[in-house]
C-alpha cells in the first residue's frame, strides 16, 4: 500500500442528535371533551458509534470527513405515541483504533475485535410526556420534559497496528527484505533510509499449516521518542505488538550498543514496552564465516538471538521455530 493511501490518525468533529420533547397532549375525541393527558414521550437522539471492520486497514476514508453529525429524535404526540428515535451515525475504523479526547488526550475506549461496536457520542435523550406525570392531585399536567441537548465532542482517532510480532530496527537493516521473504507482502525494499514510510503486515506461514501476522515497522533512529525521523509517528505500532523482534545488522560497529539504543527508544516512549517479549536477529549473516559469528555472540545482550540472511534465507527456519516458542510460551 503506498504511502499516501495510509492514513493512521484523524481529528473528527462529531455532534450528536437533540432528544425529541415530549408532548402536552390531552385527549379529545367525539366522546370526550376533557380527557386526560395522552402525549407521548420524545424518542432520543442519534448516537455517534464507533464500528470495527476487519476489511480496513487505514483511516484514510475519515481523512475528508471531519465532520459527524447524527440525527435529531422526534417528538412525541399524542395517544402516547413516542417520537422516532434520531438516526445514528456509524463510523466504521480498521480494528485497533483507539478513541481519545481531542482537548485532554484521555482515552475513551480501543477498538481491539473484529465486528465491535462502541457508542462515541451518545444522542441526547427524549423528553417524558405529561402522561408520565398525571398523579391523585394533578390530573391534567399540562407540562411535558424538553429533549436532551445535542452533545459535541472533538475526537481523535488513532490507529495502532495489530500484529503478532514487530520488527523493531534502524533503517536498511533489512525489516522490508525479511517480510518479503517469509510472507506474501510486497513493501518497497531499497537501499536507502527510511524506503518503509508506513507499516506494513504479512501473515508468515509456520509449520503444520499455522501462522502469526508480522509486522514491518518504520526504522527508529536515535532521539524517535522525541519526534526524530518518523519518530511519534509511528512508535505507537509497536505498543500492540505481541513479540517484538530486534533486527541489527551483521556489519554494525557494536551490536550491543544498537540494540540498547532501540530498547531505549522503546523505554523513553513507553516503558511498559519493555514487559514485552524480546527476540534479536542478527541480518546479513551470510558475510560471516564461523569464526565472526563466534567472536559477535561474546557480546551479544542476554536475549534469544539468531543469525539469519533473508537474500540467502539462511536461519529463517530457525527464526520462525523461536517466534512461535516466544509467541506461546
Amino acid at each position: 500500500m503506498s504511502g499516501s493511501n495510509f492514513v493512521d490518525y484523524v481529528k473528527i468533529f462529531c455532534r450528536s442528535g437533540a432528544g425529541g420533547k415530549g408532548s402536552t397532549h390531552l385527549h379529545r375525541d367525539k366522546l370526550t371533551s376533557k380527557g386526560g393527558p395522552d402525549g407521548g414521550d420524545g424518542g432520543r437522539g442519534g448516537h455517534i458509534i464507533i464500528k470495527a471492520n476487519p476489511q480496513l486497514w487505514t483511516l484514510i476514508h475519515l481523512k475528508f470527513s471531519r465532520h459527524v453529525f447524527a440525527g435529531d429524535g422526534g417528538d412525541g404526540s399524542k395517544s402516547r405515541s413516542t417520537g422516532f428515535d434520531g438516526e445514528d451515525r456509524v463510523i466504521e475504523v480498521p480494528v485497533g483504533t483507539v478513541a481519545r479526547d481531542a482537548e485532554t488526550g484521555e482515552v475513551i475506549f480501543d477498538i481491539t475485535q473484529d465486528d465491535e461496536s462502541k457508542v462515541l457520542v451518545k444522542g441526547g435523550q427524549g423528553g417524558l410526556g405529561n402522561w408520565n406525570f398525571k398523579t391523585a392531585t394533578n390530573q391534567t399536567p399540562r407540562y411535558a420534559q424538553p429533549g436532551g441537548d445535542r452533545v459535541e465532542r472533538a475526537v481523535i482517532l488513532e490507529l495502532k497496528v495489530l500484529a503478532d510480532v514487530g520488527l523493531v530496527g534502524f533503517p536498511s537493516v533489512g525489516k522490508s527484505t525479511l517480510l518479503s521473504v517469509v510472507s506474501a507482502a510486497k513493501p518497497k525494499i531499497a537501499e536507502y533510509h527510511f524506503t518503509t514510510l508506513v507499516p506494513n503486515l504479512g501473515i508468515v506461514a509456520y509449520r503444520d499449516e499455522r501462522s502469526f501476522v508480522m509486522a514491518d515497522i518504520p526504522g527508529i533512529i536515535e532521539g524517535a521518542h522525541t519526534g526524530r525521523g518518523l519518530g511519534l509517528r509511528f512508535l505507537r505500532h509497536i505498543e500492540r505488538n505481541s513479540v517484538l523482534l530486534f533486527m541489527v545488522a551483521a556489519d554494525s560497529k557494536d551490536i550491543h550498543e544498537e540494540y540498547k539504543i532501540l530498547l531505549n527508544e522503546l523505554k523513553e516512549y513507553n516503558p511498559e514496552l519493555l514487559d514485552k517479549r524480546r527476540l534479536l536477529a542478527i541480518t546479513k549473516s551470510d558475510m560471516l564465516d564461523e569464526e565472526l559469528m563466534d567472536e559477535i555472540k561474546m557480546d551479544l545482550p542476554d536475549v534469544p538471538y539468531v543469525f539469519i540472511s533473508s537474500v540467502v534465507q539462511k536461519g529463517l527456519m530457525e527464526l520462525k521455530d523461536m517466534i512461535w516458542n516466544a509467541l506461546n510460551s
